[in-house]
């Protein structure tokens, strides 16, 4: 009969138990999950990294390259996987681009070339704020501001010093964050403008924040969520609160 492990030999002397497999194996399994943690992502610390960030200088993994792109990571314009993703988009983000641009075609048509660029400008200035946090901004938020601004301004341009106040405190506050900068754009890093591209421009804002969920659904900050797609395109100089130099000239979205 086969002696158990650990028992007595035939001269009567005990065995020494042998190894435990298992162990040996859980011991190689801990060296390697150690290997393994040294080469993994450092953002999701799931996957192996086969990306080099130039905005992080390390190694990432393509999930987080791709999700992670212009919202937690400040890709450089020179970044050879964003200029590839430009290039290249999903089915899905072109589709969504296509229904952007539907959307907001008519809301700028037969807009003059800087009242465009002031456009695009006082849309940046609203995805810095609400990216902030300061204001808890949504859609119904940024519709009552610009009516509130261009009523202002609509006034101002008929000679009256008159600041029309907005109903909801949350808009008052945004307005008063976002009137300096309108009122001299140029010096904020936009288009020269005049009262009335303001009032023109700030009518085009009201509408569109008005109507963008219906148009694109997504709730009550479907047309933020535009906005930051569009600014998440082209992001401006870090620092400035609007597009600045050239990038102010370029507008986020090329309409055909």
């Amino acid at each position: 009969m086969r002696p158990k492990a650990g028992g007595r030999n035939h001269g009567g002397q005990r065995r020494c138990r042998p190894r435990n497999r298992r162990s040996a194996r859980v011991g190689r399994d801990a060296a390697g999950l150690r290997l393994m943690s040294a080469s993994t992502c450092p953002l999701c610390r799931r996957r192996r990294p086969r990306r080099t960030c130039p905005a992080l200088q390390r190694e990432i993994c393509t999930v987080c390259c791709a999700t992670k792109r212009q919202t937690e990571i400040r890709c450089p314009s020179d970044c050879r996987y964003l200029a590839s993703a430009q290039s290249h988009p999903p089915a899905a983000v072109q589709r969504q681009r296509e229904r952007d641009v539907r959307f907001l075609f008519p809301i700028v048509a037969e807009l003059q070339a800087h009242q465009y660029k002031l456009f695009f400008f006082v849309q940046n200035l609203l995805h810095g704020i609400a990216r902030k946090g300061g204001v808890p901004v949504d859609d119904r938020t940024v519709r009552e501001t610009a009516e509130t601004l261009a009523k202002t301004y609509d006034t101002a341009g008929k000679g009256i010093i008159y600041e029309h106040r907005a109903s909801s405190p949350l808009a008052e506050r945004l307005s008063r964050e976002i009137k300096p900068l309108l009122d001299d754009p140029a010096a904020a890093g936009g288009p020269n403008a005049g009262k009335r591209d303001l009032v023109e421009v700030l009518r085009r804002i009201e509408r569109a924040a008005a109507g963008a969920e219906s148009a694109l659904g997504g709730g009550g900050r479907a047309y933020l969520d535009l906005v930051s797609r569009m600014v998440q395109s082209s992001p401006p100089p870090a620092g400035t609160p609007g597009r600045t130099g050239d990038a102010a000239d370029k507008p986020l979205v090329i309409f055909p």
